[in-house]
């Protein structure tokens, strides 16, 4: 079965949240990426207690830092979530398959990172003013709910 998107988060710092991303992509059918150096364990605690159960059905690859990412990702659209992106996240058609770059939550994507991103592909989610920022797990969220819902929902189960 191939997966519906990618989520790659970029030296993710916070054991909880990459442990609800892991539960988020088991339920969106999702491929993990995370990106080396990381902020914890891969075995930490907090973050199984996160991810319940749901590390077994979610497929998580590791990349030593992110020049192997790209190079074990080719031909895929990556669109990096930054406050600085100039382009809406629901203003993109995304197509199965596609990558979302998400970076550390304490200092985001750094700019050598986001220089090799295609200005029309750094997006934004829209906040209210003089707020810092969404936490990490519910920005992934939010992005990937809207691809999905681009493409109907495709292998949802049906309430």
């Amino acid at each position: 079965m191939t997966h519906n998107f990618n989520v790659a988060l970029f030296e993710p710092e916070i054991p909880p949240n990459t442990g609800n991303i892991i539960r988020l992509c088991a339920n969106t059918n999702c491929k993990l990426h995370l990106i080396h150096p990381l902020g914890f364990s891969i075995d930490d605690k907090n973050m199984r207690r996160a991810g319940l159960d749901y590390h077994q059905h979610t497929i998580i690859q590791e990349h030593k830092n992110f020049a192997a990412f790209v190079k074990e990702t080719p031909s895929k659209r990556i669109f990096a979530i930054e406050t600085c992106g100039e382009k809406n996240y629901t203003d993109i058609q995304y197509q199965k398959g596609d990558v979302f770059l998400f970076g550390p939550e304490t200092r985001g994507l750094p700019e050598n990172i986001l220089e090799q991103i295609p200005k029309e592909n750094i997006l934004n989610i829209p906040m209210s003013p003089n707020i810092r920022s969404i936490n990490l797990s519910n920005t992934v969220a939010i992005v990937i709910y809207e691809a999905w819902r681009q493409l109907n929902f495709n292998g949802s189960m049906k309430i």
